[in-house]
């Protein structure tokens, strides 16, 4: 009698004794939309669904969005950040939550006390802002108190970036309320970032993804005008959907995410991230994509970063991308914070999520996921500019792994409790 498989088509056999978590495939999707639906329902519980607008918004001119969806509110504003620290940004939007509160608009604020405390650590919120807005009639709360030991600050925190306006209108991406995010992304003071403006019904997603951590920071159930049925009024053909990951020890939401989206790669999937130290799978999978003949890119931060560490560890995977075919570039004018994903010419990915160990398996992240050819060549075209201010990695420019990056690789593991 023969034995039975051991593996079904497109996936690789886990092995049970190595007792790790890892997510073993499938490497390609059968194609179109329907298929990757199936795909990241079964895995996420998520589906794309129509009637959405979705628009990019770049660097600077996030803030400008921000503030006049801010000013149009009738019954809720929402933010959700990692980072909200004193600056030009922050007093604009200070003022028109305090003038819509004022108006009767309930405003709800959720800040992360590590992202979001002073750069010498003597606050876990500027007072001075805090106290503003709570005098403007702005509820405000602190995701997770800081506490204990410095490196459980590290772990379970929120470093979502959403910004909700009457249940109706989204924002996400990478952006801090900060001046960080001021300008167009081409100096060392103003950073490069991506993020979206969107209308739809992904947007009862986002509000679900605040409500959970308004609860948990001890709010009140919001009522249910912040959970307004699709009108049908002015409903755009775009079809998408929001994905929410809150960490697991296993194989988190995002992580489930991002694997559906590469593996429905043909043509081409070129990923914007500012952290990029992804899990061996997710190494693994990219090259095997290009095996594949995928025109696999990664563009990440440069010269410009806010963290060496973590840049060495992410030049320590670049050896083994570029023997494997791997386009590898870095933006070379200042910080490049996006992260988003583009597949072939009609699935892209904008959101919080990082590819490193944090954001996959140790903070609460989000990230819409688009089916859009119009969308995919705005994002294509961003590509193209931010390619002419960056510089290709290559094996004998910048591309070989040396102890220090080895050690920087082991250290962000280790700091993660990466597997």
């Amino acid at each position: 009698m023969e034995s039975p498989p051991t593996e079904a088509q497109g996936w690789e056999a886990p092995d049970h004794r190595n007792r790790q978590h890892e997510m073993r495939g499938p490497m390609t999707l059968p194609p179109g939309l329907g298929a990757f639906n199936h795909a990241l329902y079964q895995s996420t519980r998520v589906q794309l669904e129509p009637g959405h607008r979705v628009e990019l918004v770049e660097n600077g001119a996030i803030f400008d969005e921000i503030v006049e969806a801010i000013r149009q509110a009738t019954e809720s504003v929402h933010i959700l950040v990692f980072i909200w620290r004193p600056s030009e940004p922050s007093a604009r939007i200070v003022e028109a939550l305090c003038e819509r509160a004022r108006a009767g608009v309930a405003c709800r604020v959720i800040v992360d006390p590590v992202g979001s405390e002073e750069v010498r650590g003597e606050h876990d919120f500027d007072p001075m802002v805090e106290w503003r807005l709570r005098e403007g009639g702005v509820e405000v709360h602190y995701f997770r108190p800081l506490s204990g030991r410095w490196l459980g600050r590290l772990f379970g925190r929120t470093h979502h970036k959403l910004v909700l306006i009457d249940g109706k209108v989204g924002f996400t991406g990478g952006f801090g309320i900060w001046k960080s995010w001021q300008g167009q992304g081409d100096s060392p003071e103003e950073w490069r970032d991506t993020n979206v403006r969107v209308e739809g019904p992904a947007v009862r997603d986002m509000q679900i993804a605040f409500a959970r951590s308004w609860q948990e920071c001890g709010g009140a159930l919001l009522p249910e005008s912040c959970f307004p049925e699709p009108s049908g009024e002015g409903e755009g053909d775009t079809c998408a959907g929001f994905v929410e990951s809150i960490g697991a020890s296993g194989i988190s939401e995002a992580e489930r995410m991002l694997r559906m989206v590469f593996a429905e790669a043909r043509e081409r999937l070129w990923i914007a991230n500012a952290y990029f130290t992804p899990p061996k799978a997710i190494l693994e999978q990219l090259l095997e994509k290009r095996k594949q003949g995928v025109d696999v890119r990664v563009l990440a931060a440069g010269p410009v970063h806010d963290w060496r560490i973590v840049r060495a560890s992410q030049r320590a995977t670049y050896e083994r991308m570029l023997k494997g075919g791997v386009s590898m570039w870095e933006y070379q004018p200042s910080m490049m914070h996006s992260k988003t994903v583009l597949v072939d010419d009609w699935l892209t990915v904008v959101g919080s999520t990082n590819l490193d160990a944090l954001s996959l398996h140790r903070m609460r992240e989000g990230s819409l996921v688009v089916a859009d050819k119009r969308l995919a060549a705005k994002l294509a075209r961003c590509w193209a500019r931010d390619l002419a201010h960056s510089k290709e990695v290559t094996l004998s420019h910048g591309g070989r792994t040396n102890p220090w990056r080895r050690f920087a690789r082991r250290v962000t593991q280790l700091l993660a409790l990466d597997r």
